[in-house]
């Protein structure tokens, strides 16, 4: 669907935001999307996915450490607070995220 008919069928629905346009719908708000959100972020400092505001690959380690650090204080902090899905998810992305830069790192020595 183009962006035009897609802001056609919003228009149609009735969804704008607060200067009149078509809106777009956004997930969900909660600590999965959330840690899915710093998941992207991550990646795209690690250079492994497009950057969504540019379309361009620009690798930024320090960026990335940061954002992994947080996801891992975050998994600190939320010791015994999460769901089972929530935990999984966590530790699985933090996971993965750790093995991703430690190859980013070594390319780029």
């Amino acid at each position: 669907m183009s962006g035009e008919q897609n802001q056609d069928k919003k228009a149609k629905t009735g969804q704008t935001d607060a200067s009149g346009e078509p809106s777009t719908a956004l997930p969900e708000i909660n600590f999965s999307t959330f840690i899915m959100s710093l998941n992207s972020s991550a990646l795209v400092n690690l250079g492994l996915e497009a950057d969504p505001s540019t379309g361009s690959r620009v690798t930024n380690l320090a960026l990335a450490k940061q954002t992994i650090d947080i996801l891992a204080m975050l998994s600190d902090k939320t010791q015994g607070n999460l769901t089972d899905d929530e935990q999984h998810l966590l530790t699985n992305i933090l996971y993965e995220l750790r093995l991703m830069y430690v190859k980013q790192k070594k390319a780029s020595s």
